[in-house]
């Protein structure tokens, strides 16, 4: 069975990031993890580990909860 990405996800951190007024690549700075990784996931291309998603979350400076509760809602989307 293949992964397929949560397509939310990838979404909701796109919203959360473009509300901070930051790109991708000071995000994947202030999340300590490669630009090419916020490219991927907001892309739908790629799921991070939770550990990324947990950092990327503190990065914009939200909940995991609220990054997810987003993601859900753009995944029915």
């Amino acid at each position: 069975m293949q992964h397929e990405p949560q397509k939310g996800l990838g979404r909701a951190v796109r919203v959360l990031r473009e509300r901070a007024a930051v790109d991708q690549a000071t995000l994947a700075g202030r999340a300590d993890l490669p630009e090419s990784l916020i490219a991927e996931i907001e892309s739908e291309k790629a799921d991070p580990v939770w550990g990324d998603v947990r950092r990327i979350a503190l990065a914009l400076g939200v909940s995991l909860e609220r990054l997810s509760e987003l993601a859900e809602e753009l995944e029915a989307d």
